[in-house]
């Protein structure tokens, strides 16, 4: 028999796997503080959670024979993933669970946005009757702006297809071919500020999407345009919004989410006529509250019984001999890949890696997990995707992963390659470990470099000429940007060369355009690497 502690209120169908399996003891006891919990968990094989219960350190440790620790839902910052990882216990969630009901709410708002909805209720019941102040549109050959084609936004262009509207996609790993199954027309951040006559975010949360709407867009965005996130507080400057919104250049937006939640009192949101907020309701049905129960229901089963199981969110158990070998280089070959993510132009179709020197003997699957990690974490956010799930979400995403190995050393004792493929050019990032040095970037593209893969870091392509660096760091110092470290790779006296340049600091978008228009110079784009 095996012993399983729910810990958070959760329905009695979201556990009736539990309940009624032969081979299973569950009890319920909610509520417990973390001395509690630490009383009487040492006899328990798992753990199920929701959000209440916070899963420390101090937990686990006194969880000897704790073999999964589930969280009925999809974010798991309530359990400590480092812990559980160093004791071999599995973390599950339910990434699946409320993609249907998210889908759903989103299209409740632009259905509320594009009729005053709630602000016809809100009049109606004060006893005013008043047909003539809430004109509304329909959806039906509306044009629909999809930002983040993953599961809840794929789900939402089936469903607006279904309405009539013509669908446009951006994904950072959307193809032609994907999109063209899906009916839908791939297309840039761009195209859509500027043709769709409704626009839905369905992104993480990353640097990379922190703002992507913002007064830059704003003030290009189509005029009566309206805006639904469901997503992520923050993906939409919203202070820019309410200003585009009292301008007329756009005509309304619906919002689940705030970048602070909850939100301030004096929130312009929340009295302004043309805004429809609601306080983060994207799960909040009775079917994803228990769908996401019964999903961590079924793959903690599976784990207890041995079985083959999903949705695990940290390191699975890799032999020790194995670990000792690869672990050195987990962190370089996620800040690889990361690298390589950052510099790649257009949706990435294949990540090809390559190993030489004594790696091609050893299995390197936990490693691959790094380094697809760091080019998918650039795009999805490192809270989406982790070591276990990463090669399922590249796969997913119909991005293919090819590994290949060679004994010839190239010069080190172990090299790492890590080549994407887009759908417009081919990058290269590979790297090694130097001894008392730590991890090191010894080429981008054809070039090789010496580079700390570390902070801020401005990859600046150019020809090979006289005066080059004089005025990349007279540009740069005007600026006040410190550098902290500059080299230059080339192949040939004269040719093509490229510049990498740490600085103390990020630089601006502006910043990086002067850098880009110096004379001779062809390109400059900023990595970020932690």
């Amino acid at each position: 028999m095996f012993k399983v502690l729910v810990s958070d209120p959760i329905s009695d169908l979201g556990i009736s796997l539990l309940v009624e399996a032969s081979d299973i003891s569950i009890d319920k006891k909610t509520g417990l503080s973390e001395d509690e919990l630490v009383a009487i968990i040492g006899e328990y094989d798992a753990l199920l959670v929701r959000s209440q219960t916070r899963v420390t350190e101090r937990i686990m440790t006194a969880g000897k024979q704790l073999k999964v620790i589930g969280r009925a839902g999809v974010g798991v910052d309530n359990i400590d993933l480092d812990a559980a990882t160093k004791r071999g216990i599995i973390v599950i969630n339910a990434p699946d669970g409320n993609t249907i009901t998210t889908c759903e709410h989103t299209f409740a708002m632009m259905m509320a946005v594009a009729r005053h909805i709630p602000q016809a209720y809100a009049k109606t019941v004060s006893g005013v009757w008043d047909r003539k102040s809430f004109l509304g549109v329909e959806l039906r050959n509306k044009v629909l702006g999809v930002l983040g084609m993953g599961r809840i936004g794929s789900e939402v262009a089936a469903r607006a297809k279904a309405f009539g509207m013509d669908v446009l996609g951006y994904d950072p790993f959307l193809t032609e071919e994907r999109a063209e199954k899906m009916g839908v027309r791939k297309a840039t951040v761009d195209d859509i500020i500027a043709e769709a006559d409704f626009i839905t975010v369905h992104t993480p949360l990353t640097p990379e999407t922190r703002h992507m709407i913002g007064k830059e867009q704003f003030a290009r965005i189509k005029k009566g345009v309206r805006i639904v996130n469901c997503a992520r507080g923050g993906i939409v400057d919203e202070l820019a919004l309410v200003d585009a919104i009292n301008a007329g250049q756009v005509a309304g937006a619906a919002f689940d989410v705030f970048e602070e939640e909850p939100p301030a009192a004096d929130h312009p949101f929340l009295n302004h006529t043309q805004i429809i907020v609601t306080p983060h309701l994207g799960a909040s049905t009775v079917e994803a509250q228990e769908n996401v129960a019964i999903d961590v229901s079924e793959q903690l089963l599976h784990i207890l019984r041995g079985e083959p199981f999903k949705n695990a969110v940290n390191m699975p158990p890799v032999a020790a001999d194995v670990m000792n070998k690869l672990e050195p280089y987990f962190q370089l070959g996620k800040k690889l890949g990361n690298f390589a993510a950052q510099i790649a132009e257009g949706p990435v179709k294949e990540i090809a890696i390559a190993y030489a020197g004594e790696l091609a003997d050893v299995d390197t699957q936990p490693l691959n997990r790094q380094i697809v990690e760091g080019v998918l974490a650039h795009h999805l956010g490192s809270e989406q995707v982790n070591v276990v799930n990463a090669l399922h979400l590249a796969k997913n995403r119909g991005v293919n992963i090819v590994v290949t190995k060679s004994n010839a050393t190239k010069g080190f004792t172990n090299q790492i390659s890590v080549t994407l493929r887009t759908d417009n050019e081919e990058r290269l990032v590979a790297g090694t470990l130097l001894n008392g040095f730590g991890p090191r970037i010894t080429q981008i593209d054809k070039f090789p470099v010496d580079v700390e893969p570390q902070g801020h870091i401005l990859l600046i392509s150019h020809d090979d000429k006289p005066g080059i660096i004089g005025r990349v760091g007279t540009l740069l110092g005007t600026r006040d940007v410190n550098i902290a470290t500059m080299q230059v790779g080339r192949k040939i006296v004269g040719g093509a060369a490229i510049m990498v340049v740490g600085v103390d600091k990020g630089v601006t978008k502006a910043i990086l355009g002067e850098i880009a228009s110096l004379p001779d110079l062809n390109n400059a784009k900023e990595v970020h690497l932690y």
